[in-house]
């Protein structure tokens, strides 16, 4: 049990990083809460910083997710509910970061990492799956959101465990949740295109 609660709390702390505030505020003086989407995620610092700062961004972003599992997976390999219990800690850290008073971003790259933990091959189509999407209908939002509700698809498929197949559905509807907001402007033509 003991395991369980440092594992959950430190998966927490890592997601909480708040890994675009601090470099918008290291580059620009700003705090990402107040300017572009108002989001303290990738796709806002590609909006107010540019490229590079994004691409660092996101990738410390799944890092974020990936590691945690990474680690708990290796120190216990059959406790697959840990492995859930870390990535989903993870997820909810980068949303709701003790560091920015439970503000955050909408998980999905912490949540692509927990996938990359979890399940490699998956989660390349996931990532696969969210670029071709964002890349045909230029919205990043319905790129996430698609790859958020395949998700449990692509664990069953490849025959991941039933704990690995939950988590899925968990996240993915918390991360979908998460943009609603993104989901009224797609249905109303007001999302914001890249």
């Amino acid at each position: 049990m003991v395991v369980y609660l440092v594992a959950v709390v430190l998966g927490y702390l890592i997601g909480s990083f708040p890994t675009a505030y601090l470099v918008v505020k290291q580059l620009t003086g700003q705090d990402i809460r107040t300017i572009g989407s108002g989001n303290v995620g990738a796709t806002n610092v590609k909006r107010v910083a540019g490229f590079k700062p994004y691409l660092f961004v996101l990738l410390c972003d799944v890092a974020k997710g990936a590691v945690p599992v990474l680690i708990s997976r290796k120190l216990y390999p059959e406790l697959h509910l840990l492995h859930v219990l870390v990535a989903l800690s993870t997820v909810i850290g980068h949303s709701k970061s003790i560091y920015l008073r439970f503000a955050g971003g909408k998980s999905a790259a912490t949540g692509l990492g927990g996938m990359i933990g979890l399940a490699p091959i998956p989660a390349l189509l996931l990532g696969v799956t969210a670029f071709t999407v964002t890349k045909l209908s230029r919205y990043v939002s319905l790129g996430s959101i698609t790859a958020s509700l395949l998700s449990p698809v692509l664990m069953y498929l490849f025959h991941r465990p039933l704990e690995y197949i939950i988590y899925t559905v968990v996240a993915g509807l918390y991360v979908v949740y998460l943009h609603k907001a993104n989901i009224g402007r797609l249905l109303s033509g007001t999302e914001n295109r890249i």
